[in-house]
C-alpha cells in the first residue's frame, strides 16, 4: 500500500523438526519420525476420543462417528464415559480405518457438530476442546500419583503467549527412553499454567520438549530442555530449577463473563452472519459459544473466537434462532444473550472450497496483479464510482472497476504460460471508499467485493481454477486500517451530510432497505457509491464529534461550505478510541507509526484491542477456509511486532493447521511489506521500522496488556539498537556445505526486501546491498523479492521502471537466481507502461498511470499446458508473449524450476572473484544440488568440489580437479549457471540467455 504523506482536510531435538511455526514453535513434519518415536503397529486401529464438558454442561454425552469409508452410528450414537474433570472420553475400534468423522450430543437434540463441517478425527488419542482438535491424554493418568521408589519430576509448564488449548511433553529420562509423540497429557494446573508429574526412577533429569497436539513443538530452540528431578517451571524458553508452585497464590476464577450484548443476525442465502458486541470479564474473554435452534437438524452449538460468526450451508428459506454465550480461560460461561431470528433464502449454487496446495513457497515465483486492472471477463461488474467523471477514466471508458475474476480466471494459461507457479491478488474484501479498486480501504471484511466477481467466477471459483493448474494464490490482506468510513460489524461513524444545493451530489437520501454492496446500482439515484446509510443531519445520540454540523469557516476546492463532522478523520472524534486510532502520524520512524493514522482514507484500527483482533482473525479465517495459499500483509510495519507474534500470526498458523493439516501450515506464506525507503541495513537506526526485524519472535517477556507490551518492546529494542539484536546463517553455505536452518526463532512472517527493491536502478547495487542485509533476516531464502510494484519503482521513484531492456533483463536474471522469491508486478514482461507515474488518485486517467488497464495485451486466446510452455496464442496476446523479456523470464522460470538449489538453496561468495557471482547448494533426503553462478560478468571460483558440471544455459561443460572453475563473462542481462553434475542445458537460447 502507498504511503502518502500529505493528507486532505544444532543439538539432537526430541523430534524432528521443520519449518518454524510461531514464537519459536517447530511442526513435526509429516516425514516418518525417528525409531525411537515410532509407536507399534497394531491390528486393528483404535481411537480414544476425550471430549471438553465444562463449556457444555449437558446431562449427557454421545459420540456419533462414521470410520472413513464406514458407515455412521445410528442417531444418537454411543455413551461416553467420565474420564477426569471436565472429560469425558469413548474408545472406538474402527478396523482398517485410519480415522473417523464425529459429532457430539446430548441425546436431547443439541449438537456440536463443528459448524455443519463434522470433525475429521485420526486414530489414537484425540482430544475435542471447544471446537479444536488435538492429540493427547488429558487427564495423563492421577495427577498426585503415590511415591514410587525413585525420583519424581513435577513440571509446570506455561502456554500464557501462546495460545494453546492444551500440552504435552515429550520426555526421556536420563538414561531412558523417548515418550511415544506426541508425549503424555500434562492436566491444567491454573490459568495459562499445566502440570505433569513424571517418575524417573533411577535417573535424576529428563530430556523434554512441549508441544499442543497439533503440530506446534517448543523445543528450546531445538536443543531440547534439559529437567532435573523436583519441582521445575518452563515459560517463555526459560527453565526455573527448585521453582515453586506457580499456580498457589492464584485465587480460582469463577466469575463468568457479562453476557454478549447487541445479537444480531442477517441472512444472505443460506448463510447467517451473526454479530455481537463484546463481553467483558475479570481475566479475559477467550472465545464464544453459539447455539442454534431451528431446522429440521436440531440444535447446534458451535465455538467461536471472534464476535462474528458466519452459520453456513443452512437449510432453504427456514427461521433460526441464535443465542451467545461468553467463556473466560478459566472455562467460565456467562448467560445466554437475548435471542437473534433469521430466515434464510434460496441456495445458490457455490463451488467447493479449496486447499492449499502446501509446498515450498521458495519453489514458486510470483506474478503480481491488480485484479481490477489486469484483464475484463465481465463487463456487467465494472463500476467507475464517484470520481469517474472527474479522474478523466469516463473519457477513456475505463472505469476503475473494470478487471475481475473471471477475467483472471481466463488467463491463468498465459501466466502459466510465462512460467509463474503463484498469483499474488490485490486484496478481495468489500471496499468503501471514492477510489478503491486497489482493495486497500476495506470496509466488510467479511465479504468478497462484487465488483469482482460473476456467475461462475467467484473468489471460490478463482482459488479453485488457479490449484487446478497447479498454481497458488497468495491474498494481499489489510490488518492496519480499513476505510475512511470504518468496518462494517466493528464501527462505521454516522457523517454529519446537509443535502443543499451544494451537497446533493454527495449525500445520498436514505433509502430503506437499500445497502451498499459496491455494485448494487440504486434505483432512485442510479449510483451503486451509495451513502445515505452513513450521513444524518440530526445529531446523533451518543455523538462523540466536537461542533456537530456547524461551519468550519473553510471552504471546499469547488467554493462549498465545509461543516464539521463531514469528513471522518482521526481527529474529528468520530471514532471511539477503543476501537480506532486518533491521531496522525508525525514521525514515520516513531513509535507513533504505529498507533496513528497514514491518510485520511485509512482509518487506523487499534489492533492491539481483542474486539478488533477478534474482528479481523474472524474475516481472514474466512478466506484460509477457502483455500488461499498465503497472505501479503500490507501495512505490517504498522501494527507492532508483538501484537504479530502473539495474536495474528499464530491465529492464521492454528486456523490453517485446523483446517487444512500441519504441512499445509507449514507452507502457508505470509510476507510482510515493511516500508524502508532507505538505503540502510537499518530504517534511519530504528530497528522497530526494518523489514528483518518483524521475521523475528521476541526475546524477552512483556506485559499480557498489548498496547502496554507494544511500547515496552518498542523502548526495549530501541535501547538494544541495530549493533545488539539477533542473526542468522539459515541463508549462509558453511563452505560448500548446506546446513539444516534453525526455525527456532521465526515468527512467523517473511518479508518483503525493500533493500534491494530500493538499489534494483542496477543490478549490482541490488545485489551488494541484499547481501549486506542477510544475516539480520531470520531467513533471507524467503525474502519476496522484486523491482518495482503498485507502489514505487527503485529508489522511491513514483514511476515505473525505465532502465531499459537490457537492465530489465540483468535484474530478472539476479532475482531468480540469487536467494529469495522473484516477483514480477503485471506488465513489467514487456516494460509496460515504462516511465509512467504509478498513481495519481483521482487526478488524472488510470490508462496514463503504472495502474493501467491491461486486458488489451493479452486478448485473444492462449493455453499452456506446462509451466513456461505456451501450446497455443492467437490475437493481441501472442504478440505479447514474442516479446524478448517474456522469452527471458520464460527460460529463467525453466531454469529456476529444474534446480532445486536456486530456488531453496543456502549461498555464499566465499572464494569468489567477480561481481554477481555466488555459489548455491540445497541439501535434502536424496536431493543434492549445487550450482556456481554468475549474472552479466565473469567469475573465478575456488575452492568448491571436484567434478563435472554443465551449464544449464548453454550446456558447456567442465571438469574440475583442482577445486578451480573460471568463467568467462556471459554479456549484460545473460548469466552462467554451472551445475554439478547437471543433466544439461535447459531450455533453448533466447535474446539474453545464450
Amino acid at each position: 500500500m502507498r504511503r502518502i504523506r500529505t493528507r486532505l482536510p544444532g543439538r539432537p531435538l526430541a523430534v524432528s523438526v521443520a519449518v518454524g511455526a510461531v514464537l519459536g514453535l517447530v511442526s513435526v513434519p509429516s516425514a516418518t519420525p525417528s525409531p525411537r518415536t515410532t509407536p507399534a503397529a497394531a491390528a486393528d486401529n483404535t481411537a480414544t476420543v476425550f471430549y471438553y464438558t465444562k463449556t457444555r454442561n449437558w446431562d449427557r454425552y454421545n459420540l456419533h462417528y462414521a470410520p472413513d469409508g464406514g458407515s455412521w452410528t445410528t442417531v444418537p450414537g454411543v455413551t461416553m464415559e467420565a474420564a477426569c474433570t471436565d472429560w469425558v472420553k469413548k474408545t472406538v475400534t474402527l478396523g482398517a480405518a485410519e480415522g473417523l468423522r464425529a459429532t457430539f450430543n446430548d441425546g436431547a437434540g443439541t449438537w456440536d457438530n463443528n459448524a455443519g463441517r463434522n470433525y475429521a478425527l485420526g486414530t489414537g488419542t484425540i482430544t475435542v476442546k471447544d471446537g479444536v482438535i488435538a492429540h493427547s491424554d488429558p487427564c495423563g493418568g492421577d495427577p498426585d500419583p503415590a511415591p514410587e521408589d525413585g525420583n519424581r519430576a513435577t513440571v509446570y509448564y506455561s502456554t500464557r503467549t501462546l495460545g494453546w488449548t492444551t500440552a504435552n511433553v515429550h520426555y526421556q529420562p536420563a538414561g531412558g527412553a523417548w515418550t511415544t509423540v506426541p508425549g503424555a497429557g500434562m492436566q491444567a494446573a491454573c490459568a495459562g499454567w499445566w502440570k505433569k508429574d513424571v517418575e524417573l526412577g533411577t535417573a535424576t533429569s529428563m530430556k523434554a520438549a512441549f508441544n499442543n497436539g497439533n503440530g506446534l513443538w517448543d523445543n528450546n530452540k531445538g536443543a531440547d530442555y534439559t529437567l532435573p528431578a523436583g519441582v521445575t517451571t518452563v515459560s517463555d524458553n526459560t527453565v526455573t530449577e527448585d521453582a515453586g508452585d506457580p499456580c498457589a497464590d492464584e485465587a480460582p476464577d469463577t466469575r463468568a463473563p457479562t453476557a454478549p450484548a447487541g445479537v444480531a443476525a442477517r441472512a444472505d442465502g443460506v448463510s447467517v452472519v451473526l454479530t455481537w458486541e463484546p463481553s467483558t470479564d475479570d481475566t479475559g474473554v477467550t472465545r464464544y459459544q453459539v447455539t442454534r435452534t431451528g431446522g429440521t437438524r436440531g440444535d447446534v452449538v458451535t465455538d467461536v473466537g471472534s464476535t462474528v460468526f458466519s452459520d453456513t450451508n443452512l437449510e432453504e428459506r427456514t427461521t433460526y434462532t441464535y443465542t451467545v454465550r461468553a467463556v473466560d480461560a478459566a472455562g467460565n460461561v456467562s448467560a445466554a444473550s437475548a435471542a437473534a431470528t433469521a430466515t434464510t433464502g434460496t441456495k445458490p449454487p457455490a463451488p467447493a472450497a479449496g486447499k492449499p496446495l502446501g509446498t515450498d513457497p521458495r519453489k514458486d515465483p510470483i506474478y503480481f496483479v491488480l485484479t481490477a486492472r489486469f484483464n475484463d471477463g465481465d463487463g456487467s461488474n465494472n463500476r467507475g464510482g464517484s470520481q469517474h467523471e472527474k479522474s478523466g477514466n469516463a473519457a477513456g471508458d475505463d472505469p476503475m472497476f473494470r478487471g475481475d475474476f473471471k477475467g483472471l480466471i481466463n488467463k491463468l494459461d498465459y501466466i502459466k504460460g510465462l512460467g509463474f507457479p503463484a498469483v499474488w491478488i490485490t486484496p478481495v474484501v468489500l471496499n468503501r471508499s471514492d477510489y478503491d479498486y486497489h482493495g486497500y480501504h476495506g470496509w466488510d471484511f467479511y465479504r468478497v467485493d462484487p465488483r469482482l466477481e460473476s456467475a461462475g467466477a467467484s473468489y471460490q471459483d478463482l482459488i479453485n481454477a488457479a490449484h487446478a493448474k497447479g498454481m497458488k494464490i497468495y491474498q494481499d490482506v489489510v490488518y492496519n486500517h480499513s476505510s475512511r468510513w470504518g468496518a462494517k460489524g466493528l464501527f462505521t461513524p454516522t457523517v454529519h451530510g446537509l443535502r443543499d444545493s451544494q451537497w446533493s451530489w454527495y449525500y445520498d437520501e436514505k433509502q430503506p432497505g437499500f445497502e451498499y454492496d459496491g455494485l448494487t446500482v440504486d434505483p432512485r439515484s442510479g449510483k451503486s457509491y451509495y451513502n445515505g446509510d452513513l450521513w444524518s443531519t440530526a445529531e446523533p445520540t451518543g455523538n462523540t464529534c466536537v461542533n456537530w454540523g456547524k461551519p468550519t469557516g473553510a471552504k471546499s476546492p469547488e467554493g462549498y461550505t465545509l461543516y464539521n463532522c463531514q469528513w471522518p478523520s482521526p481527529t474529528s472524534g468520530m471514532f471511539p478510541k477503543a476501537l480506532y486510532h486518533t491521531c496522525w502520524i508525525g514521525n514515520w520512524e516513531g513509535e507513533d507509526s504505529r498507533s496513528c493514522w497514514l491518510h485520511e482514507d485509512l482509518a487506523d484500527f487499534n489492533t492491539e484491542n481483542a474486539q478488533v483482533q477478534n474482528h479481523l482473525i474472524g474475516a481472514y479465517n474466512k478466506y484460509i477456509d477457502m483455500g488461499v495459499d498465503g497472505f501479503r500483509v500490507d501495512t505490517a510495519v504498522h501494527i507492532p511486532r508483538t501484537t504479530w507474534n502473539r495474536r495474528f500470526l499464530p491465529a492464521i498458523q492454528d486456523r490453517v493447521t485446523q483446517r487444512h493439516g500441519a504441512e499445509a501450515a507449514r507452507n502457508f506464506f505470509v510476507f510482510g511489506e515493511v516500508a524502508s525507503f532507505v538505503n540502510d541495513k537499518w530504517n534511519r537506526g530504528s530497528v522497530n521500522h526494518s523489514a528483518q526485524f518483524f521475521t523475528w519472535k521476541e526475546r524477552k517477556e512483556y506485559s499480557a496488556d498489548d498496547e502496554k507490551a507494544a511500547l515496552e518492546m518498542y523502548e526495549y529494542e530501541q535501547q538494544q539498537g541495530t549493533g545488539n539484536q539477533p542473526t542468522s546463517t539459515n541463508a549462509f553455505l558453511e563452505g560448500n556445505a548446506y546446513h539444516a536452518p534453525d526455525r527456532g526463532r521465526f515468527s512467523g512472517m517473511n518479508v518483503i526486501d525493500m533493500r534491494m527493491h530500493m538499489n534494483f536502478g542496477d543490478a549490482s547495487n541490488a545485489f551488494h546491498n541484499g547481501k549486506d542485509s542477510d544475516d539480520s533476516y531470520h531467513d533471507a531464502t524467503y525474502n519476496v523479492v522484486y523491482v518495482d510494484s503498485h507502489d514505487y519503482g527503485p529508489n522511491k521513484s513514483s514511476e515505473r521502471y525505465t532502465g531499459g531492456t537490457d537492465a530489465w533483463a540483468e535484474n530478472m536474471s539476479l532475482m531468480w537466481t540469487f536467494r529469495g522469491i522473484p516477483t514480477l508486478y503485471y506488465g513489467s514482461e514487456i516494460e509496460f507502461q515504462k516511465g509512467r507515474k504509478i498513481d495519481c488518485g483521482p487526478s488524472c486517467p488510470l490508462a496514463t498511470t503504472g495502474r493501467a488497464y491491461y486486458g488489451d495485451h493479452v486478448a485473444g486466446e492462449v493455453t499452456s499446458s506446462d509451466f513456461s510452455k505456451v501450446d497455443s496464442a492467437t490475437g493481441a496476446v501472442a504478440t505479447t508473449l514474442a516479446q524478448p523479456l517474456v522469452k527471458h523470464v520464460q527460460r529463467l522460470n525453466q531454469i529456476r524450476r529444474a534446480i532445486p538449489a536456486l530456488q531453496m538453496g543456502q549461498y555464499s561468495t566465499e572464494g569468489i572473484s567477480g561481481d554477481m557471482a555466488f555459489k548455491r547448494r540445497y541439501t535434502s533426503g536424496g536431493t543434492d544440488s549445487f550450482a556456481l553462478v554468475t549474472v552479466s560478468g565473469g567469475a573465478t571460483f575456488t575452492g568448491v568440489p571436484n567434478g563435472t558440471y554443465t551449464d544449464a544455459v548453454t550446456g558447456d561443460v567442465r571438469t574440475v580437479s583442482n577445486g578451480t572453475l573460471s568463467v568467462a563473462a556471459p554479456g549484460k542481462g545473460n548469466l552462467r549457471v554451472y551445475v554439478l553434475n547437471g543433466t544439461g542445458r535447459i531450455g533453448t537460447a533466447g535474446p539474453y540467455l545464450k
